[in-house]
C-alpha cells in the first residue's frame, strides 16, 4: 500500500471502546478530538453504561457513536427514550447491531425493525451503521447476513465490518456485497496492536462489547496475537492494499477494535504516521 493511501486510512479511524470504569479517563488522556469514538454495549449491564459514557465523551467534544443493540431495547417507548437522550447529547450517529442478548429484552430481535422505527421518528440520526461479517457470523450463514445488509440499505448509511485477519477473505466479502448492489461505505474492522495477555484479561474481567464476545467465540484468533510478530496491524493493512484502496470497494476508513488498550492503539497510529512521513 502506498504511503499516501495508508495515511488517508489512518486519518479516518474510529476507536471502539468498552464502557468500563476507566474508559473516559483513557480517552481524554490519549485520543485526539478528531478521532471518532464508538462505545459498545453489554447484554449483561444493559444500555446505561453505554449511554452515560457517550454523554460524557460528547460533552468533552468528541464525536461519539454509541452501540444500540436491538435486543437490548425493552419496547418502543424505550427506543424513543434512548433516541431522545442521545439527540440531547448532540449525537448524530448510532450503530445498530442485533446484539446477542438472549432472550431479547423486548420485541426487537434484529436490527432492521429498529432502523425502520428510528427512520420514522421526527428527528432521526444523520448516520446509522450496521454490521458486516467478513469471517462469518458464528450463528448466521453468510448469505443471510449479506441479504440482511441489502434489506437494511434504505435506512443505514454505512457498514462496520467485524474483525478480519485475512485480506483475501475481506476482499472476497467486499466483492460479494458489491455484486449484490450493497453500496454503503464500509469502515473496515481491524484489531489494534493488542497484546494477547491483556486481551484475555479484558475478556475475563469485563466480558462486555460485541467485539469481545465475538472474539471469544473464535479462540484460534488468540493465537494470532500470541505468535512472535504474528499480528501487526500495519502488516494486515499492507497486505490488503489492493482491497482497501480500490474505488469500487468504497472503504470509508478503519474501525479499530482497541479492547480498551487505548493508549497503545493511539501510540501505534501516531508512530506509523510518523514513519510514513505524515
Amino acid at each position: 500500500m502506498g504511503a499516501e493511501a495508508l495515511r488517508a486510512l489512518l486519518a479516518r479511524v474510529r476507536y471502539e471502546v468498552l464502557p468500563a470504569k476507566a474508559t473516559e479517563e483513557k480517552v481524554l488522556a490519549h485520543v485526539p478530538r478528531d478521532v471518532v469514538v464508538t462505545v459498545t454495549a453489554s447484554p449483561v449491564k444493559g444500555l446505561e453504561p453505554t449511554l452515560g459514557l457517550t454523554e460524557r465523551l460528547a460533552a468533552h467534544g468528541y464525536r461519539v457513536v454509541p452501540h444500540v443493540p436491538a435486543r437490548l431495547l425493552r419496547d418502543d417507548a424505550h427506543l424513543k427514550e434512548v433516541a431522545e437522550r442521545l439527540r440531547a447529547a448532540h449525537v448524530d450517529d448510532v450503530f445498530v447491531p442485533a446484539g446477542d442478548a438472549d432472550p431479547p429484552a423486548g420485541p426487537y430481535d434484529g436490527a432492521l425493525p429498529v432502523l425502520r422505527r428510528l427512520s420514522e421518528l421526527d428527528r432521526s440520526f444523520a448516520d446509522m451503521g450496521i454490521t458486516g461479517y467478513p469471517e462469518s457470523h458464528p450463528l448466521i450463514h453468510d448469505d443471510i447476513t449479506i441479504q440482511a445488509m441489502w434489506d437494511k440499505r434504505a435506512h443505514a448509511t454505512y457498514i462496520v465490518s467485524n474483525l478480519c485477519f485475512d485480506p483475501r477473505v475481506l476482499g472476497d466479502w467486499i466483492a460479494r456485497i458489491r455484486r449484490r448492489d450493497v453500496v454503503l461505505p464500509v469502515h473496515v474492522g481491524v484489531a489494534g496492536p493488542v497484546q494477547r495477555a491483556k486481551l484475555l484479561s479484558m475478556a475475563t474481567k469485563i466480558g462486555v462489547g460485541e467485539s469481545t464476545r465475538f472474539l471469544t467465540k473464535h479462540p484460534s484468533w488468540f493465537l494470532r496475537f500470541a505468535a512472535p510478530g504474528g499480528y501487526r496491524p500495519e502488516k494486515l493493512l499492507a497486505r490488503g492494499a489492493e482491497v482497501l484502496t480500490a474505488p469500487a470497494a468504497r472503504v470509508a476508513g478503519l474501525h479499530l477494535f482497541t479492547f480498551n488498550q487505548i493508549a497503545e492503539t493511539e501510540r501505534w497510529r501516531c508512530a506509523l504516521l510518523d514513519r510514513l512521513g505524515a
